[in-house]
C-alpha cells in the first residue's frame, strides 16, 4: 500500500480523511481484507479435509477446535453459582482455539476499580454487591426507550457461549468463556434513530456496596463507549456468565459488556445504564488521563500505552519459570472479523 495516501473515511469517525503512515498500524481498506462470507467457507472446507482423507495434521486441528467449544477441562462448570447454559456459538470468531484460563485465575485477578485498586480486591469485596432487584435503563436516541429488568434481559435472546480472548492494557492476557448473547440484540429491540451515532455506557456506583467508589481514582460512575457499528458487530457481547455459570460479583454481575478485540477497560462491568447518543462520550479512562487512554483502545501491539509495552503479553496461569511471553496480535486476534470497522483510520493517531 503506497505510503502517505488520503482515503475517504467511514462517515460515521470523527474526520472525513486521515493521513495513512507507516507508525503504528495502518489498516487496510475494506477491498483488501477478507470478506466473512469467504472466511466462513475456508474454515468449513478445513473441517471437511479435517473429516476425510487429509491426514492426521488436519483432524489434529479439528480437534484443537472441538478442545475450544467448550471440551477443555479449564472451561468446565466450576459448580459455584447458579447454572447458566449457552450453545456453542456458530459465529466467525465466537471460539478461539486455545487454552481455557482456570476459573481460579479468571475469578480472582482482575481489575473492578470499584472494589479497590488491588488485582485480588474484587474477589474480597465484591460480595457486598446486590445483584437483585436490577434494571437497565435503554435512553437517548432510540424510538423505543425502555427499562429492562434482568429476568427480561435473560429472555430476550438465546444464550451462547463464546470462547473470547482478554487482553489488558497492562501487558497481561486470558481465554475465558462467556455467556451472552450479542449485545446487538438489544439494540435492535430499542430501534435506534438515525441520528445516534454512539452508545454510552454507564455501570453502576454505589458507595454503600463498592468501597473502591470512595476513593478518587476515577470520577463515578465509570462511563465507556462505542461506535454504533462497533456495538453491532456480532462479537461485542452481552454478557451475564462465564464457565457455564452467572457472572461472580468480581466479574461484572450481573450483566456486562465484552469487546475481545479492545483492551478490557473498555469492556464495562454491572451495567445500569446504556444510552444512545449523537457525539463520541468521554470514557472515564480517557477524562482521567486522555494523553494515556483513547476512545478506541483497540488491541495494537505497534502502538504502546506509555508505562506498558503492547507488542507482548503474559498469559495468566502460564508463569512458570521458564514461560514465555506471547507476541500480542492486532485486535487481539479478531483483525479478520472486525478489522473493516477501521478501514482507513490511522490507528495511532485514533488509538
Amino acid at each position: 500500500m503506497p505510503r502517505n495516501v488520503l482515503r475517504k473515511q467511514h462517515p460515521m469517525r470523527p474526520n472525513a480523511y486521515t493521513a495513512f503512515s507507516d507508525s503504528g498500524f495502518t489498516h487496510p481498506v475494506s477491498s483488501e481484507i477478507t470478506p466473512q462470507s469467504v472466511y466462513l467457507q475456508r474454515r468449513d472446507w478445513l473441517k471437511q479435509l479435517a473429516a476425510g482423507a487429509a491426514g492426521v495434521s488436519m483432524a489434529a486441528w479439528a480437534g484443537r477446535e472441538a478442545m475450544a467449544q467448550g471440551a477443555a477441562p479449564a472451561g468446565a462448570r466450576p459448580g459455584k453459582l447458579a447454572p447458566l447454559a449457552g450453545a456453542p456459538s456458530r459465529i466467525s470468531g465466537g471460539s478461539v482455539m486455545e487454552k481455557i484460563t482456570s476459573y481460579t485465575d479468571a475469578s480472582t485477578y482482575n481489575n473492578y476499580y470499584e472494589f479497590g485498586t488491588d488485582k485480588a480486591d474484587p474477589a474480597q469485596y465484591a460480595h457486598t454487591l446486590q445483584t437483585k432487584p436490577w434494571t437497565v435503563e435503554v435512553e437517548g436516541l432510540v424510538k423505543k426507550p425502555t427499562r429492562f429488568d434482568l429476568d427480561d434481559l435473560l429472555k430476550l435472546s438465546p444464550m451462547e457461549e463464546r470462547i473470547y480472548r482478554l487482553r489488558c492494557v497492562e501487558g497481561w492476557s486470558m481465554v475465558i468463556p462467556w455467556v451472552g448473547y450479542s449485545l446487538a440484540e438489544l439494540i435492535k429491540r430499542v430501534e435506534p434513530l438515525g441520528s445516534a451515532k454512539y452508545l454510552e455506557f454507564h455501570t453502576l456506583a454505589d458507595p454503600k456496596t463498592m468501597p473502591g467508589v470512595r476513593s478518587r481514582v476515577l470520577d463515578w460512575p465509570y462511563v465507556e463507549g462505542l461506535r454504533l457499528d462497533e456495538a453491532m458487530h456480532p462479537l461485542t457481547l452481552l454478557s451475564f456468565g462465564m464457565y457455564g455459570e452467572v457472572l461472580p460479583n468480581q466479574n461484572g454481575a450481573p450483566v456486562r459488556l465484552v469487546v475481545p478485540w479492545k483492551y478490557g477497560f473498555k469492556s464495562a462491568k454491572s451495567l445500569v445504564k446504556i444510552r444512545f447518543v449523537d457525539k463520541q462520550p468521554v470514557n472515564s479512562w480517557g477524562r482521567s488521563a486522555p494523553q494515556e487512554y483513547g476512545f478506541y483502545s483497540n488491541v495494537n501491539p505497534l502502538v504502546d500505552h506509555p508505562r506498558w509495552s503492547q507488542a507482548a503479553e503474559r498469559r495468566i496461569g502460564e508463569d512458570g519459570l521458564f514461560a514465555k511471553k506471547r507476541k500480542t496480535l492486532m485486535l487481539n486476534g479478531y483483525e479478520a472479523q472486525v478489522g473493516q470497522l477501521y478501514a482507513g483510520m490511522d490507528l495511532k493517531k485514533f488509538f
